[in-house]
């Protein structure tokens, strides 16, 4: 009888320390509840709802609006009535001509040249001749940029066309980081009335140069000298702290002229005279080599793949360096002959 009071006493001391330390961990559980509220807003309204809501806006109800009046308008407004006086309507469909097939048996003579524009000539004003027309603005910079925004040609990072660049990173190139600024109430400064996202605006006759690539060959089976463009590329102007322009532009992307002339044919070169002529196109004006421009790179006697103005450091020297190349290449021809 006493060992069935004893197991009894046993099982009831048991039961009660469980009971016990079944409470504590409740109790616990609920002070950590109680004693760490929640504090952040946006996790309270994640743990509810799991997920942010579609068009959630980081700032709060206050309205967020996107300044674009910097950025060049690459909308194309067309005329709606005939803006000549004359029928152009075949302008659109003009096709470049085919190049002559060129075997690399027959070239004696083949030499690459680095050349650069400088638009602020003179000579090159047409390239930043402002005015729009049916197929949209006239500044050259700004036809490559719609060339690309288009898909009808495809831009690089260098000029032997290995890289292509997306178009996200042109616009960066060309439109920069975007600038947010608070907008306060005037009669409350700590009130913020909105917040206006600011891009960066591009100024495409900002571009002061273009550079282009060519190739210089003789064919012994026409018994001529051609010239054929590979490349164009715009080129970013940079300037020293104190103002002054860096000699050495970086060329912000690179365009195969070939896949270009297409494009090129259908735009027409500003005429000042616009006498029997009448307008050219793009495509032969540089077919025509009517512009300015000075060499900076050849491959002609330069084991060393080097521009001018990294052996030759004076300015003058380098342009007098460039025309002596210049020089040799037309006296390659003239050498062939006998008088």
């Amino acid at each position: 009888m006493k060992s069935i009071i004893k197991i009894g006493l046993f099982l009831l001391v048991g039961f009660t320390l469980v009971l016990n330390a079944g409470a504590q961990r409740t109790g616990k559980k609920r002070g950590n509840t109680t004693t760490q509220p929640n504090t952040n807003p946006n996790q309270q309204q994640n743990t509810n709802n799991n997920q942010q809501p579609s068009g959630y806006n980081p700032y709060g109800n206050i309205p967020i609006v996107v300044d674009s009046s910097g950025l060049a308008d690459s909308v194309v407004k067309k005329s709606l009535r005939n803006d000549n006086a004359t029928d152009k309507s075949s302008v659109m469909e003009r096709t470049p001509l085919p190049y002559e097939h060129l075997r690399w048996d027959d070239a004696l003579f083949s030499e690459k040249v680095w050349r650069e524009i400088d638009l602020r000539e003179k000579m090159n004003q047409v390239f930043r001749y402002e005015d729009h027309d049916d197929n949209g603005s006239q500044i050259f910079v700004e036809m490559l940029l719609k060339a690309i925004k288009s898909g009808d040609i495809t831009a690089f990072g260098d000029d032997r066309f290995t890289t292509p660049v997306s178009m996200a990173e042109i616009e960066q190139l060309t439109t920069g980081s975007a600038d947010t600024v608070a907008q306060t109430d005037p009669s409350d400064p700590s009130k913020v009335i909105r917040y206006v996202v600011t891009r960066a605006s591009f100024n495409p006759k900002s571009v002061a140069k273009i550079r282009i690539k060519e190739e210089w060959i003789f064919d012994k089976e026409a018994s001529r000298m051609f010239v054929r463009i590979l490349g164009i590329a715009p080129l970013k102007t940079e300037y020293f702290p104190n103002g002054q322009e860096r000699p050495n532009s970086s060329a912000m992307f690179w365009v195969y002229y070939p896949d270009l002339r297409p494009m090129l044919a259908k735009y027409e070169v500003y005429n000042a005279k616009n006498m029997g002529m009448g307008r050219m196109t793009w495509e032969e004006l540089f077919e025509s080599r009517m512009f300015s421009s000075y060499i900076i790179k050849s491959t002609f006697d330069n084991p060393g793949n080097k521009q001018i103005r990294q052996y030759v450091k004076d300015p003058i020297l380098a342009l007098i360096e460039g025309d002596n190349i210049k020089e040799k290449i037309f006296n390659y021809e003239q050498d062939l002959w006998s008088y």
